[in-house]
């Protein structure tokens, strides 16, 4: 069994705080540590609970700093999206502002349909954490594996470094030709001979470095270890058991119900409909609602997805010992599809919560999800606009923020 590497390249700087907040506690520490898990058919047993009923998809503005905010931002063309609240089983705010498409005029509704972008990455970490606790795969084994034929360069590259970011296969982003490639549909064995055909940029493990090619191929061996085409797996393993009826992924350009995205320009407002998220296919292509959402990470950070191993896993900091600090920013914990640091300390007035997060942008769209442990407070912020990068992350602070009952951040301070 794969242990989680204890040298640069890995380091396991376990999020002790979250953990403890989620119930993990030393019991799950120590057994991460000596690589024994619990019996598999016992866990995965209790991974099947009834799920609760669904609250109402109904506006609450419950938070009325925020509301307050939100309908001024609207009101002034600065805000467009949708955002949702929640502490323990209540909903403390849920609303939508703008269109979800302006050339048609049709609103935005509470239940509209986003691009999740790089959120997604979440969702490829849990499908192949599943599969290992299915004993189908573990996170140890070598890409080479189920990557056939192979690079030999690729030889010391484990499933671990693709959801760490520490692989050393160039990002999609920093390879020639990039800009044909981003609106060209490829399917997931494309996607990977594209990956075989460059070097590697270091030694796997030695430096992190985000990476969405690392999660498609992540996806290809999804579909190697389960037998089954990556969206069927996730539809049935994933999205179906949670009762996530409006999330899906977005690999052939079809209508999926998802609003228009749109950017801003010196021209004014422009929709951006070639999303093409199929390049994208194990790390930004999922679609989703915000309570599709909500349901989503109340089950992940409840224990309803994951046995305690992998979640812990999944939680745990994989960046390297000598990582630089970033922009000059307190360092965040680098997770399976899942980053963990104080976000509060980015605003002003500054709180100290450690949040558990990811953000999302692509083709129209700007994202946060949020999650507070201590509290059991979620954050969701959906945007189909690209350029609201800074009002989308200072609307989630805020939201959260008003929710611990912090005092409410007025501004940005990074």
């Amino acid at each position: 069994m794969f242990e989680v590497p204890r040298k640069a390249g890995g380091h396991p700087r376990t999020v002790i705080a979250v953990l403890a907040a989620l119930g993990l506690g030393a019991a799950v520490w120590a057994g991460v540590a000596t690589a024994n898990r619990p019996p598999r058919d016992a866990v995965l047993a209790s991974l099947r609970p009834e799920a609760p009923p669904r609250p109402p998809v109904v506006v609450v503005e419950d938070l009325p700093q925020l509301a307050e905010r939100l309908d001024r931002e609207a009101a002034a063309h600065r805000f467009m999206g949708a955002v949702l609240v929640a502490k323990g089983d209540r909903i403390l705010f849920r609303q939508v502002y703008g269109k979800a498409n302006y050339e048609t005029d049709q609103p935005l509704k509470l239940d509209s349909r986003f691009r999740l972008a790089s959120v997604s990455k979440q969702f490829t970490a849990v499908a192949i954490l599943k599969l290992q606790d299915e004993g189908r795969l573990s996170i140890g084994d070598p890409v080479c594996k189920w990557i056939q034929p192979c690079p030999d360069a690729w030889a010391p590259i484990r499933i671990h470094h693709l959801l760490s970011h520490t692989s050393g296969i160039p990002d999609l982003m920093a390879r020639g030709g990039w800009g044909l490639r981003r609106v060209t549909p490829a399917t997931l064995g494309e996607l990977t001979e594209d990956s075989k055909a460059f070097r590697l940029q270091f030694e796997p493990g030695s430096k992190i470095r985000y990476n969405n090619a690392g999660f498609n191929l992540a996806a290809a061996i999804v579909e190697k270890a389960s037998g089954r085409p990556f969206e069927a797996y996730m539809n049935e393993a994933v999205f179906g058991p949670l009762g996530l009826k409006d999330t899906g992924l977005d690999l052939d350009g079809g209508d999926h119900g998802v609003v228009m995205g749109y950017a801003n320009f010196p021209g004014g407002l422009a929709a951006q409909p070639n999303a093409n998220t199929s390049i994208v296919a194990g790390a930004g292509a999922v679609y989703s609602t915000l309570d599709d959402l909500l349901v989503w990470q109340r089950a992940l950070h409840r224990g309803e997805v994951l046995t305690p191993f992998s979640y812990q896993q999944m939680l745990t900091d994989h960046a390297p010992d000598d990582t630089p600090k970033e922009r000059g920013r307190p360092h965040r914990a680098w997770g399976y599809g899942i980053f963990s640091n104080r976000l509060g300390e980015q605003v002003t007035p500054s709180f100290e919560d450690r949040q558990i997060y990811h953000t999302g942008s692509w083709g129209g769209f700007r994202n946060l999800m949020l999650y507070q442990p201590e509290a059991d407070v979620s954050v969701i912020v959906l945007s189909n606009n690209y350029h609201l990068r800074d009002q989308v992350f200072l609307i989630a602070e805020q939201a959260m923020a008003e929710a611990l009952g912090r005092e409410f951040p007025t501004g940005l301070d990074r």
